[in-house]
C-alpha cells in the first residue's frame, strides 16, 4: 500500500503492476551447480535467518523445489552414478557448454521414492520458515521431461499418453499438497518452451490439461512461462497464447517471460493474466516495484554475472534508486 500512495502521490494513476492482491490467505503489495539444498537438517537451518530476513522486511516467501532429472553430470550424481529421467536418451554434450551425462530411466517401482523427495522438501521448507512451496515444472527438468512427449518414451503408466506422462507431475503435487497444504502450494509450468531439448508436440493441449487437473488439488497458484514470441513477415509475433489456461485454471494466474512495466500493466489491466512475474529485472533492481511506481529508469542486468556462486557480485551489488527528498 506504501507504494500505491507513492504513486498516488506522485500524480500517477492506478498502476495494474501495483495493485495489492489477495492470493489466498496472502496479502501481496508486489514489493545447477552451485544451487541450494533443503533435502537436510542442516540445510534447514541455514535456511532459517535468510527466510527470517525476508519476513522482517514484510516479503512474502515461498521455496522453489525441484529436480533437474537428465541435466546433470556423473560429477553431480551420488558415487558418481547416471543421472535419473523418463528416459536413457540425454542431452546433447556440449549444450550450454556442459558435458552432460547419459541418464537412467527410472524404474516404475523407483518413481514414488522420487515424488517423495519433493514431500519432504516441501516439509522442509515450512519447518525453515517459507511461506510455501513452488513445484518447479518447468525448464526442461525432471518434471518437464515427464510431461513432454519429445523425451518421454516409457511404456508403462507414467509414459505414452498424455494423461500417463502427466501423472508424475500430479502425484508431486498430490503429495505436497497434502503435506503441507494447497493453500501454500504453487506450480510453475512451461509447456510451450523447450528447454534442454525437452518440447512437446502438442503444448496447447499439454498446458490445458495440467490447467484443468490441477483444479482438484485447489493449488493456491498457477505460474507459467509465456510462449516465446517468433519472427512473423518482420514483426515479432506469438502464435500461441497462455489465455486457455489461464480461463482453466480457478487459482491465481502468473505470467512470466520478458515483460516490461508497460506489458505488464497492459495483461493484467486486460485480465490476461492475475499477477506477473519478473526475474532479470528484479534481479538488477531490488526495489522494483518502487521504480514502477514511479516510472524511474531501470539498472541494466549483467547476463554473466547470472548464477555464479559469488556471494556478492550480481546479487547483492545492484544499486537502488536514489530519490531526492
Amino acid at each position: 500500500m506504501a507504494l500505491a500512495n507513492m504513486a498516488a502521490t506522485a500524480g500517477a494513476a492506478t498502476i495494474p503492476l501495483l495493485t495489492p492482491y489477495k492470493m489466498g490467505q496472502f496479502n501481496l503489495s508486489h514489493r545447477y551447480p552451485d544451487t541450494p539444498g533443503i533435502w537436510t537438517k542442516k540445510q534447514v537451518e541455514a535456511w532459517k535467518p535468510i527466510v527470517d530476513a525476508v519476513h522482517e522486511k514484510g516479503g512474502i516467501f515461498f521455496c522453489q523445489i525441484w529436480h533437474v532429472g537428465r541435466v546433470s553430470t556423473f560429477g553431480f550424481q551420488p558415487n558418481g552414478e547416471a543421472p535419473i529421467s523418463c528416459t536413457s536418451k540425454g542431452v546433447t554434450p556440449g549444450l550450454d557448454g556442459v558435458d552432460w551425462s547419459p541418464p537412467r530411466p527410472l524404474r516404475t517401482e523407483e518413481i514414488p521414492l522420487v515424488v517423495n523427495d519433493f514431500r519432504l522438501a516441501a516439509r522442509n521448507a515450512i519447518e525453515a520458515g517459507f511461506d510455501g512451496v513452488e513445484i518447479h515444472g518447468a525448464n526442461g527438468y525432471l518434471i518437464d521431461q515427464f510431461m513432454k512427449d519429445q523425451v518421454n518414451d516409457r511404456t508403462d503408466q507414467y509414459g505414452g499418453s498424455l494423461e500417463n506422462r502427466c501423472r508424475f507431475a500430479l502425484e508431486i503435487v498430490e503429495a505436497v499438497a497434502n503435506e503441507i497444504g494447497a493453500e501454500r502450494v504453487g506450480m510453475r509450468l512451461s509447456p510451450y518452451a523447450s528447454y534442454m531439448e525437452t518440447g512437446d508436440s502438442n503444448p496447447e493441449a499439454l498446458g490445458l490439461y495440467m490447467a484443468k487437473a490441477l483444479n482438484k488439488f485447489k493449488l493456491l497458484y498457477l505460474h507459467v512461462i509465456e510462449p516465446r514470441m517468433i519472427k512473423i513477415n518482420d514483426k515479432y509475433e506469438t502464435v500461441h497464447s497462455l489465455l486457455p489456461m489461464r480461463s482453466a485454471f480457478e487459482g491465481t494466474f502468473i505470467s512470466a517471460g520478458g515483460y516490461n512495466r508497460d506489458e505488464g500493466n497492459k495483461a493484467v489491466a486486460e485480465s490476461n493474466t492475475d499477477l506477473v512475474a519478473f526475474g532479470r529485472l528484479f534481479l538488477a533492481n531490488p526495489d522494483l516495484p518502487k521504480r514502477f511506481g514511479l516510472n524511474a529508469p531501470l539498472n541494466k542486468y549483467n547476463r554473466s554475472t547470472f548464477y555464479i556462486p559469488d556471494p556478492v557480485v550480481g546479487y547483492t551489488d545492484y544499486p537502488f534508486l536514489e530519490v531526492p527528498a
